[in-house]
Formats: C-alpha cells, structure tokens, sequence
C-alpha cells in the first residue's frame, strides 16, 4: 500500500466530520490500526477492511471505488512527457489527474473479478439446483426445519453482532424461523456471521443449499458468491482459512486456476476481494483435536460466513478458547409428529380413495402416542435424515410394509430402530427402481449385496483417510505407500516389456532377426522384454514410491489442458522440478538396464567379464541419454499447458475425462518427442563418447528401435506413474478390482450410487449422502471383514 491511501483515507474521514475515535466506533476498527493506516505505519490492508471503512464513512460510490483502487496500490511507472518546444531537452515529469491511473486499474480489476465472480455464481447455483432436485428436498414440498436462538453463551455479545457503536447496548434479535426464511434471518445481522447447530441428521446440509440458492437469487452483479465447502479437509494447523478456501475452488472450479489481477490465481483474487461467501459446512468432521485451532483460525480473520456444526463439537471449541466473533448462534430443533403426519402420506401412492400405505402407522402414533412402539418411532422420526430414509424405505415399495417399524419385538428401541432403516437403506436403493413415468434410460443393475460390499469399502477408505470427501484420483491411497507403488511398478513394467517384446523383437524379427532361428530368436527377445519390462518396472515404481506422500496426495488431476504453443506465464519452479524428476527417473532406468543386461547376458554366455564391462558401458551410455532426454521432455510439457475453461462446472466424471484428454495429448508430445531425443541423444553420446569408453557401435536400426521403445515405453510409464489418471487405471481399475475391493466399472458404479441417492456430488468429488450412513456403512464394511478372517483361522486350525 502506498501513502496514497493513507492521505485519502484522511481527506475522506475529515469531510465526513470523524475523528479518528469515532471511526474507530463506527467500523469496529481499532484506532492504532485506523492511525497506522493514515501515517503509512501500516500496509496491506485486507479489502474486507477497507470495505469495512467505507462503510463507516458512508461513501458515494465514486469515493469507495478510489479507496479500495488507492489499498490495491500502484500497478506500474507512470509515464512520461515528452521534452516542451523549445524547452532545454530535461523531461518534464508527467502528473496525470489524481486518481485517474488508478481508477483505469480498478475499473478493469473490478470488471474481471465481476465477470468471474458472475460465472461462479451461475455454475453454483446450477450445482446446488441440480443436488436438491436429486435429493427430492421439493418433492412433494421441503421438511420444515426449524431453529432457535441457541444459548447464549455460544454466541457473541449483541453489541459485536449488531456493529453497534461504543456505549450502545442495542438488544438481541429474534432470530427463531423455518427453512424459507434462512436468508433473511442471515440478511438482518449486521455482522455477516451466523452459527447453525444441530444433531446429526437435522437438516443442516438441507438449509445450507437453501441459503445458497436463495441467496444466488437475489445477488446483484459483482456481490459475493456463496460457495459450500466441507470443512472436514482443512488443517488450521498448517494452512490459513483463505489459503484453503483457494485451494478447494481450484479443486471444485478448475478454471479459477487461471492467472488472476496481480499474479495470483483467479480463485485467491476472489477470496482476498471478499466475492466468496464461505458456507462452512461440517465444522464438527475437522479432525479430533483440531476445533479449538480452527475456531482460534476463523476469528483471525473478518470474512462474513455461515458455518454449520453439530452442538458438542463447537461448544467444546468455545469452552476451549472463544465464540465465533460476532457470530449470532442458532439451533435447529426436532420435527414435530405433525410435520411427519403431513409429510409422510403425500410421498406414497394411494391405496385407496384416501388412504395411504402410511396411515395405519402414523394413526398408532396419535393415538396412542404412549405405546412403546410409538415412543421409540416418534423419537426416531424427528430428524430429516430418518424421515428420508423411512420415505425411501416404504414409500414407494409395494413390498415393504412400514408397519414392520412397530414391531417391538425386532425393534425395541430408538437406536434398534435407526439401525434398521440403515441397515434397509443400501439394499432397497439398489433393488427397487421406482418407475418416475419418464422415458430414460435403464439403470444398471447391480447386486445388492455386492454393491453394499463395495461401498463398505469406500467408507472404510474415506475412513482411513479421515475425509468425506471421496475423489477419484485418491482411490488405492489408503493403501501402504509400498504397495502402491508394487502395483504401478508391475503395471509400468508388464506394458513396457510388451512394447519391447512387440517392438524389438517382432519389429527386429522381420527386419534380419529371424535368421539366427526363431527358437533363438524368440528367447532372446522374451528375455530382453522380460529386462527392459523389469528394469523399466522398478524405475517407474521406484520414482512413484519418491514422489508419493504417504497420504497418497501428491497426485492430483491435471488442471490445465495442453495447447501447441509457448507460454511466458509458467512457473520456472516447476520447470526445474520437473526435469530434476525426469533425469533422475531416466537416469535409474538407462544405467540399471545397461548393468542388468550386462550381467545377464555374461552369466548366460560365459563370460561374465567382458558382459560387465559392456554393462557399464551401456549403463553409461544409456543412462545419459534417457536421463537428459526424460528431463528434457517433462520439463517440455510445462510449457505446453494453458488454463481451462472458467465457465467448467467440474463433476467428478467430468474432471476424470478432462484429465484422460490432457494425458493422452502428453501422450502425443512425449512419444515423438523423446523418441526423437534418444535417438539423437544416442548419436551423439556414441560420438562423444567414442575412444573414451572404446570402440562403440549405434546402428541405424538399434537407433529405431530404442526411439520408439523409449518414446512409446517412457510415455506408457509416465503416465501410469507420474499422473492422476495413471494411478485411477493401475489402481482403481485393475488393482482393487482384481481383490475384490470395487467393480470393474468403478466410474459407473460412482455415477449410478449418486442417481441412486447414495452419494451427492461436492464440486469435483463424491460424498457419501449422510455422514451417518458413511460410519454405518464402514462398520459394517468391518464387521463383514473380521467374520471373514475369522472364518479362515478356524480353517487354517489342525483338527
């Protein structure tokens, strides 16, 4: 920030008649901070604060938009005149208007930051449109989840909330409503921030959506986008609130990944400029042990929000340190058995003129409401989550009977109950399909119980991972590091090995190799396929073993999509990172194919000198060429990569073909490429090389063949082991399928479980429909597997 902003605050401040004290009570801004700002003691200041100054101030829009121009700060050299006529040749300083350079540079911050902002907010609204049509939330009409004001001790003083002035005590606002009326109670608190509480299964997730898509309704241009983001990734501990909230828009809206005003990425320039209203879903699935830290974290900052969370986890992260700053609190509060009497009827057909299959049911409950069976049902039916799951269950399948949920003889109490819709959930989704009278396609169908297997294992690795969100390019990660990269490793070097086979072999086969004999031949080249495939096997699992975390994240999908021409914006960071790994995988494969060639064919012949000696001469020569050849290569492909789309509304499905697409268009780069570069690089190293290393021989058709075993083999192995989509093949589609883990058609499989209702799509991942039903479906998933192996010990046991 320079001095300008500083003088202009101070004009702005003394023509609305404040003193310093006074805009301090009037902003909630401290007067050191106030002071700093005006002396230039201070810089830097977050945009939220400059807002909120202009706010205090009252400014015309002209004014607020040179302030905020004058916080972001020069954005070049000004120009200069040219010498006067007739002057001495001493260039005069040019001095344009004051405020005219940076109202161009605001101007044209604003009108990109609007347009971006304009096209988030329309790819979220038809994100969240399209999740509650899928959840049947209108369907017949919406549960009315309610709230109250929480207690006090939850929530921050009223004079904070309010943004009341030193002195005043203005008091509380009723803030107890229904679902329709969230935005508005949200809208009436001057501070921008508002806790949810509620039980598992209320309703939270339901209100949240609604808020934002009532909220998109009425936005007006270039105001904040309210955004969902699941709280359960963040780490408080190591990463700030905004650096987070930047990070899961690239994730969710590859796009925003595109250079942004200033340097940074589209996504952090909406976050520091306030166009992202952070609704903070899920404060209670943050790490055991994290609350306190992350509450401490969201009071560092001034960003207005909703945050939602189950009661114990945030009052015991209040207890530990503080509320929410100015954050009012509320809780949601049971359905009432009238909300279910309404409900329930009106999602099943009739069985009669006006009889449903719910009335004998909900009849037992209002008559005779002190049964044991009506006590343990109504306790069960208060949260959306059971009313869902009960309607799911019973209302449209003629063959389940909902009198079975008074039978206190199975079910004798609330929690035998749940358990039962639970345990009834997996298996009716996926052996009933309702007929909706609408002409589409047929689902797939899959065995119920092999189906609930699978999605057991699904939680369990989401489980493991300590995360709800389920992404595809994680699937496998949960697994040791060791035996990820056995698995990309065998996988690399299976396919490499046939390329050698079908290359060297068959290619030289008919090119002269058949004339020594095809039995000779066929050893020879079976043996070659099986060193290459090998040597290439532990190069390319070996450099995936380095490269991954033992939280398997290192590999995420591509972002960008590649483009045939040059780019002056890239990173030379992940320039030099690149050709580091690639020499050093290229260097690993070339010196361990020449030593292990050598050695083989010494000990096959006799004379395992003199095969050594070639050894290393061949792990020299080779290790050169792949090494500075690989390097260069995947260094090449950062230069060869551009933004995606801003207006792509990433799904899990549409990430994961977007990210084959960028693979195979490596692919098409890598293959000629580093072809091209070994053999090139071969020429040239047997030149340089030749009388130091002695006599060596590179025939033009050893030079066609090591380029296109090189170019096709390096590509296949870069791909299975270096990229996202890579790793989904080598270990989603093959790996855990072979054990067992998911279906061959995983991609299916995700895609029908969230038509199914099972799962809800979150930005670019999946997400199991209810917590609840994640942790169900992991202990059963468990259970399944502890009866599994104690089955085989008692096998295994001598009689």
């Amino acid at each position: 920030m320079t001095n300008q902003f500083g003088a202009l605050l101070r004009r702005l401040r003394r023509q609305a008649g404040l003193t310093q004290e006074r805009l301090s009570e009037r902003s909630g801004i401290g007067v050191r901070t106030i002071r700093g700002f005006e002396t230039g003691e201070r810089t830097d200041p977050r945009v939220a604060t400059v807002r909120m100054l202009a706010d205090a101030l009252a400014l015309a829009p002209a004014d607020r938009d040179e302030l905020l121009a004058a916080a972001a700060g020069p954005t070049g050299p000004e120009p200069s005149a040219p010498p006067e006529a007739g002057g001495t040749g001493h260039v005069s300083e040019h001095r344009p208007e004051p405020g005219a350079s940076a109202g161009r540079s605001r101007s044209a911050l604003h009108d990109t930051l609007a347009e971006t902002a304009d096209q988030l907010a329309l790819t979220v609204g038809t994100r969240w449109q399209r999740e509650e049509e899928q959840r049947q939330i209108q369907d017949p009409f919406p549960l009315p989840v309610r709230w109250q004001a929480a207690d006090e001790h939850l929530m921050d003083h009223w004079a904070n909330i309010r943004r009341a002035p030193a002195g005043e005590r203005p008091g509380p606002l009723d803030l107890a409503g229904e679902l329709d009326g969230i935005l508005d109670a949200y809208q009436r608190l001057p501070s921008g921030r508002l806790v949810v509480l509620g039980r598992a299964g209320s309703g939270k997730t339901i209100l949240t959506v609604r808020f934002v898509l009532d909220l998109l309704r009425k936005r007006a241009r270039a105001n904040a986008v309210p955004v969902i983001f699941n709280l359960g990734s963040w780490s408080p501990t190591t990463t700030s609130l905004r650096e987070w909230l930047t990070g899961q828009l690239v994730r969710d809206y590859p796009g925003l990944a595109a250079p942004g005003p200033g340097g940074s990425t589209l996504a952090a320039a909406l976050v520091e400029a306030d166009l992202v209203l952070p609704v903070l879903d899920g404060f209670d699935e943050i790490a055991h042990g994290l609350h306190r830290a992350a509450l401490e974290a969201l009071n560092a900052t001034t960003l207005p929000m909703l945050l939602t969370s189950r009661p114990a986890e945030y009052a015991a992260a209040v207890a530990g340190t503080d509320v929410l700053t100015s954050a009012a609190c509320v809780e949601l509060v049971d359905l009432t058995l009238t909300d279910v009497v309404n409900y329930l009827p009106r999602t099943t057909r009739r069985t009669s003129a006006e009889a449903t299959v719910w009335d004998p049911v909900l009849a037992e409950l209002r008559e005779r409401p002190d049964s044991a069976a009506s006590v343990n049902l109504a306790a069960v039916l208060t949260t959306p989550l059971m009313v869902m799951l009960a309607r799911t269950i019973y209302s449209n399948t003629p063959d389940h009977d909902p009198a079975t949920l008074l039978d206190t003889g199975r079910f004798g109490t609330p929690e035998a109950l749940e358990d039962h819709l639970l345990d009834s959930f997996i298996p009716t989704v996926y052996r009933y399909q309702p007929d909706t009278g609408q002409h589409r396609p047929r689902r797939r169908q899959w065995d119920p119980d092999r189906a609930e297997h699978w999605l057991g294992y699904l939680a369990g690795h989401l489980h493991r991972l300590g995360t709800h969100d389920l992404a595809w390019w994680q699937l496998g990660t949960s697994m040791r590091r060791s035996s990820r990269a056995a698995a990309v490793g065998v996988l690399a070097g299976l396919l490499i090995g046939i390329v050698e086979w079908l290359v060297a072999g068959v290619l030289g086969g008919f090119l002269g190799g058949f004339d020594v004999g095809f039995g000779v031949w066929l050893r020879y080249s079976l043996a070659d396929a099986l060193i290459v495939g090998g040597t290439a096997g532990l190069a390319f699992g070996s450099m995936h073993w380095l490269t991954s975390r033992p939280g398997g994240t290192t590999f995420e999908p591509s972002r960008v999509h590649i483009q045939f021409r040059g780019s002056t914006r890239k990173v030379r960071r992940r320039l030099a990172r690149r050709i580091v790994v690639g020499l050093a995988g290229g260097l690993m494969f070339g010196v361990g194919y020449g030593l292990v060639f050598g050695g083989v064919q010494g000990i096959l012949s006799g004379y395992l000198e003199t095969w050594l000696r070639a050894g290393l001469i061949d792990a020299s020569v080779w290790g050169l060429v792949f090494g500075l050849g690989a390097g260069l290569v995947y260094g090449l492909m950062s230069w060869l990569e551009a933004p995606l789309d801003i207006r792509l509304a990433a799904s899990p499905t549409e990430l994961l073909n977007t990210n084959r697409r960028t693979v195979g268009l490596q692919l098409l780069v890598w293959v000629p490429v580093f072809g091209l570069t070994v053999v090139l690089g071969g020429v040239l190293s047997v030149a340089l090389l030749q009388g130091i290393l002695g006599p060596l021989v590179f025939t033009v058709l050893g030079g066609i063949v090591w380029g296109l075993v090189g170019g096709i083999g390096g590509g296949i192995g870069y791909a299975i082991s270096l990229t996202a989509w890579g790793r989904w093949v080598a270990l989603a589609r093959i790996w855990l399928p072979l054990r067992g883990r998911l279906p061959l058609a995983v991609t299916d499989f995700l895609d029908d479980a969230y038509q199914r209702g099972v799962l809800r799509q979150a930005g670019a991942v999946y997400q199991f429909r209810h917590a609840r039903l994640q942790d169900h479906l992991t202990n059963g998933f468990r259970a399944r597997q502890r009866k599994t192996h104690s089955r085989k010990s008692r096998r295994r046991k001598p009689d």
